[in-house]
C-alpha cells in the first residue's frame, strides 16, 4: 500500500511506525516533546535508527485520559506535522479520532489517520473526510466495555461494523490497515488472546495488520513493572507479531524495535533463495 510518497510491502515486511507524542500527560513519555524543536529532535532519532512511518499524537489516550477540545488538539499537532514535513521525507500519521482535528492534520501535511475508535467515534464524518481526502488509515478495535460473548467473535464483528462504515463512506480497500487494539476494551487475557491470535485477525479481513503493545499495562502486569521498564516485553511482542504476519509495529524504543523485526524476519525468511535482507 503507498502511504505519502512511498510503497510498503505489507504482505512481505513489517515497517516500524515511531511513536511521536506531542502531550504533557501520555502514560509512558508524556511532557518530553511537547515543543516543536524537541519534536523535530526526536523525530530525527528515530529515523536515524531506522523508523518507517512516524505516529504524533496531541492527545493521551491512556486509561483514565482527560479529553482536550479540538482546537487544543490542533494547535499541539498542526504546527509538528508542518514542521515534520518541511524538514524530513517520511511519510507522516496522525493519531486522532476527531474528524476535525484529522482535516487540519491532513492540510498540514499528515498522510495517514490512525483512528483508535474505528470511525465510531462520530457520525461518519471521519470517514468521509478520509475518503474524499484519500488518506491511508488505521482502524483500530475498541469498545466502552469487556463484556464478550466469545472474545475474538466479538471483536471480528466489531471490526466488521468499522469496516462497513469505511466502505459505505468509499474509503478504498488498499488505504485501510487494522488494528487489534491492544490495551483499549479489553481485560488483560483479552490482550494477551488478542497478540497470539494475531494472524487469524488479519487473515479474516485480508488487511495489514498494525500491532501496538509498546510499554503497555499488559507487559506490566506480566512482568511487574512500571512503563520505563517495558523494553525486553515490547520487543518479544515485536517477535511475535512478525511471526504472527504483522505488517506495522508500533513503538516507542525504535531502533531495538527495527533490530529485533530485522532478526525475526532473517530467521523465518532470510535463508530462502539466498534473499539478502541488509
Amino acid at each position: 500500500m503507498k502511504i505519502g510518497n512511498r510503497t510498503f510491502d505489507t504482505k512481505n515486511h513489517c515497517y516500524v511506525m515511531g511513536i511521536l507524542n506531542v502531550t504533557p500527560d501520555s502514560f509512558s513519555d508524556g511532557g518530553s516533546y511537547t515543543t516543536t524543536d524537541a519534536a523535530l529532535r526526536r523525530t530525527e532519532q528515530m529515523i536515524n535508527d531506522g523508523m518507517d512511518i512516524v505516529d504524533i499524537g496531541g492527545e493521551s489516550t491512556r486509561p483514565g485520559y482527560t479529553m482536550i477540545s479540538n482546537e487544543e488538539e490542533i494547535s499541539r499537532v498542526v504546527p509538528v506535522i508542518e514542521a515534520v514535513r518541511r524538514n524530513f521525507d517520511i511519510p507522516i500519521s496522525l493519531d486522532t479520532y476527531k474528524h476535525k482535528v484529522a482535516e487540519a492534520g491532513i492540510a498540514a501535511g499528515a498522510d495517514l489517520i490512525n483512528d483508535i475508535w474505528g470511525l465510531k467515534y462520530d457520525s461518519g464524518e471521519m470517514a468521509q473526510l478520509i475518503a474524499r481526502t484519500g488518506a491511508a488509515c488505521c482502524l483500530m478495535h475498541n469498545r466502552s466495555n469487556t463484556d464478550y460473548t466469545d472474545f475474538i467473535g466479538d471483536m471480528t464483528e466489531d471490526m466488521r461494523d468499522t469496516l462497513k462504515i469505511a466502505m459505505k463512506a468509499g474509503i478504498a480497500h488498499d488505504r485501510i490497515i487494522i488494528d487489534p487494539g491492544v490495551g483499549f476494551g479489553k481485560t488483560y487475557e483479552n490482550n494477551l488472546e488478542a497478540i497470539d491470535r494475531l494472524d487469524e485477525f488479519g487473515r479474516l479481513f485480508d488487511l495489514p495488520v498494525l500491532l501496538g503493545a509498546s510499554r503497555k499495562s499488559v507487559i506490566g502486569l506480566t512482568l511487574d513493572l512500571p512503563a520505563d521498564q517495558r523494553l525486553e516485553g515490547t520487543l518479544a511482542i515485536t517477535t511475535i507479531g512478525v511471526m504472527k504476519g504483522a505488517s506495522f509495529i508500533r513503538v516507542h524504543d525504535v531502533k531495538e524495535n527495527v533490530r529485533t523485526v530485522k532478526m525475526t524476519e532473517a530467521i523465518m525468511k532470510g535463508y530462502r533463495n539466498g534473499q539478502d535482507l541488509h
